[in-house]
């Protein structure tokens, strides 16, 4: 059974390829990371941080 921490989020294409590049593939590994180290990523603009932000905070989770 998975959970919706091992995926992540529905987020643009260009924000997906970003994490996958950086090398995070689920939504657990975001928890922590601050948000102004994602936000230098090439691809990863507001609204994905914020849905990224938001699916987190569903789990009690938070960027750094």
């Amino acid at each position: 059974m998975t959970s919706a921490l091992d995926a992540l989020p529905r987020i643009g294409a260009p924000a997906t390829r970003a994490l996958n590049n950086a090398g995070y593939t689920t939504l657990r590994e975001l928890a922590g990371v601050p948000r102004a180290e994602l936000a230098k990523l090439h691809g990863m603009g507001p609204k994905a941080l914020g849905i990224i932000q938001n699916s987190l905070e569903e789990h009690n989770l938070s960027l750094g």
